[in-house]
């Protein structure tokens, strides 16, 4: 198993991810124009729906990695959902865990080692069949759900539903570019900056 990165190289992943990717959406012609290279999953449509919905999955986590590190939180933010499924529903098999969140079961596996690592998780196996482990946040665990729950993570919601409300309702693909080119026009960064004044509070509509 690889190591797990330092938390200021894991700003800095965060931090190129989008540089990179702004970069690459807004290419310098041989002119000094500038020219937008035609994006070909975009164009693919249907066809390649589900390598445009990873990206944007990408996209997103890696801007809000930016937000949870401005907030002092820096555990990656792929970890927070097993946190928030156990603080929801209390202590789980490693099954459960993955019934709730929708990862497969050596990637939440891979998951609570590193959580257990840094003291948010404990595990402990059953009497009654050892091959079983129930797996329930610890103090310091809960300590941090509490946290993000009054900070980060309504501000995160908030500037999320700020970029998906960019354009009107329209079908998938139309929405899925609207959504890709205001998280290229204003990152989540800039739209959090509008909510943090308001208490971490979402906006109401």
């Amino acid at each position: 198993m690889g190591r797990a990165l330092p938390n200021f190289q894991l700003s800095q992943v965060a931090w190129l991810h989008h540089k990179v990717y702004n970069w690459v959406y807004n290419v310098v012609g041989s002119r000094g124009t500038v020219n937008r290279i035609e994006d070909v999953v975009k164009e693919l449509g249907y066809l390649a729906l589900g390598t445009r919905l990873k990206r944007l999955g990408e996209r997103l986590q890696a801007q809000t990695q930016v937000l949870l590190e401005d907030d002092g939180l820096e555990l990656p933010a792929s970890h927070f959902p097993v946190l928030a499924a156990l603080e929801r529903l209390g202590a789980l098999n490693v099954g459960e865990l993955t019934e709730a969140v929708g990862i497969s079961q050596p990637g939440v596996t891979r998951l609570l080692d590193k959580l257990q690592a840094e003291g948010l998780v404990r595990s402990t196996q059953l009497a009654q069949d050892r091959r079983v482990r129930t797996v329930a946040l610890t103090k310091l665990g809960r300590q941090l759900v509490s946290t993000s729950k009054r900070t980060a993570w309504p501000v995160i919601e908030a500037a999320v539903a700020d970029a998906c409300a960019a354009g009107p309702a329209q079908p998938l693909l139309e929405a899925l570019a609207a959504l890709e080119e205001a998280l290229a026009v204003a990152p989540l960064s800039a739209r959090a900056e509008r909510f943090r004044s308001g208490g971490g509070r979402r906006a109401s509509a």
